[in-house]
């Protein structure tokens, strides 16, 4: 591994590594292993390019590297011109619910949406801009005229219908198309109030359809029931923007598991029922979809999404599969743990770019690297229960020591008293006890 990492990105990587969070950016650094996984997900993207949509799961235990393939496939699709979509489940926010978590989700959708140029989230106003400028150009093309023409606007307001009319045929693709023209006219006139309030209603944050028909004239508001049609919309207006499709990643599906109340689960995995049917039955266009959970939360048939029979009947296995055969084209990805050959080559990776961030040259040999492997493993029911998550942020640890201090040695370390492996995550059997009163 020669390749120069920048500090901004190695600074960004050792730290959200060592603190068992996935880096948003970087990720080809240290990448290691998930190629099936990886061909398996991408293959899905040539899809959705098509016109397709596709839904997948993608489950193993915590800290097995869900998040971490999420993130990879992010990175994959803005380089190949999708816009993304993400959000993290929490308490607040789930898929339905009667206190608005539904549209919560939605929000933090919309507001992560990421491009290529913008991948930071917050892509919304650059891709309607982007969009208009576009429609401009084609325009004075056309028409050979410029815009302090007095039939400018006309020609762009038809040219605009011209473009979303197809959109109009979507569940609230009407509405979708007016509020977009306001955000025209907005952009036309350089009104940053009336812009402003066209993203606001597409960003699903007006409270009451009273203060959307006084301020946009659109007795319509984006709700917890339907925010899941102008997802299906905005794929469709993305292709029409210029990009390759959509992809929506949703994560911590366990929180959707811990919810106490039995109905309020079974209104959420309903919620995914839909979005499955969706994509399986064409309903959606341009749309991937991948949602994130631990085995627990999809396969514990009293709480997890197993639990809902409509959903089980079609995710579960297939009889023919097993671990030496594993179907990469079903609904559901299993992440198996990393070998221990892999999870080498991944801290020699760690150790580079730990160099490189310091400037210093590394004392660590490969050997040493080996015995750390070893001794992470040595641990009763590593085999079984180890994560790259624990093995990071030991070996991250190491080198943070071994750079304060150069006289120490990493075997010196791993062989002292005072060594102590990282707090290992929470096992799906912890999560069990924790909730199992909750069950109605």
């Amino acid at each position: 591994m020669n390749e120069k990492i920048p500090k901004r990105i190695a600074t960004m990587l050792m730290n959200s590594l060592k603190g068992g969070v996935v880096p948003r950016t970087g990720l080809g650094y240290i990448a290691v292993g998930r190629e099936n996984e990886i061909n398996a997900l991408l293959n899905d993207v040539n899809i959705i390019e098509d016109g397709g949509a596709t839904f997948r799961f993608v489950i193993g235990k915590y800290g097995s590297g869900k998040s971490f393939l999420l993130q990879t496939i992010r990175s994959h699709v803005m380089e190949k011109g999708f816009v993304v979509i993400d959000a993290d489940l929490s308490p607040d926010r789930r898929l339905v619910g009667n206190k608005g978590q539904g549209l919560a989700t939605y929000r933090e959708l919309i507001q992560n949406m990421s491009t290529k140029t913008r991948p930071d989230g917050g892509a919304l106003p650059l891709i309607l801009e982007r969009w208009l400028s576009s429609i401009q150009n084609d325009v004075m093309n056309e028409q050979n005229i410029t815009p302090s023409d007095i039939k400018f606007m006309s020609f762009m307001e038809n040219k605009i219908y011209e473009k979303i009319s197809c959109i109009e045929g979507l569940v609230h693709g009407f509405e979708f198309a007016k509020i977009i023209n306001i955000y025209f006219r907005g952009y036309c006139e350089s009104n940053d109030e009336q812009k402003n309030m066209a993203l606001k209603w597409l960003r699903g944050e007006y409270n009451n359809k009273t203060e959307a028909k006084q301020e946009l004239g659109i007795n319509l508001i984006i709700s917890d029931e339907d925010w899941y049609e102008y997802i299906k919309i905005f794929a469709e207006f993305l292709v029409m923007a210029g990009y390759k499709g959509m992809m929506m990643l949703i994560d911590e599906l366990v929180n959707i598991y811990k919810i106490p109340n039995q109905v309020a689960r079974q209104y959420n995995y309903e919620k995914i029922l839909t979005l499955y049917n969706d994509t399986l039955q064409g309903k959606a266009r341009y749309l991937g979809i991948i949602m994130s959970g631990t085995i627990q939360c999809v396969e514990d048939t009293k709480r997890g999404i197993f639990s809902y029979e409509a959903l089980k009947s079609r995710l579960e296995d297939s009889r023919f599969s097993d671990d030496s055969c594993r179907d990469f084209l079903a609904p559901i990805i299993r992440l198996k743990p990393l070998t221990k050959e892999e999870m080498t080559i991944l801290i020699e990776k760690l150790t580079f770019i730990h160099c490189g961030l310091y400037d210093y040259q590394t004392t660590i040999t490969q050997n040493d690297m080996i015995e750390f492997i070893k001794t992470e493993y040595a641990r009763i029911g590593a085999d079984e229960h180890i994560t790259p998550r624990e093995v990071i942020r030991d070996y991250i640890e190491i080198l943070n020591t071994l750079y304060q201090y150069p006289d120490k040695k990493l075997l010196e370390i791993i062989n002292g008293e005072n060594f102590k492996y990282a707090e290992s995550d929470t096992t799906d059997e912890e999560i069990n006890t924790e909730f199992a009163d909750f069950e109605l």
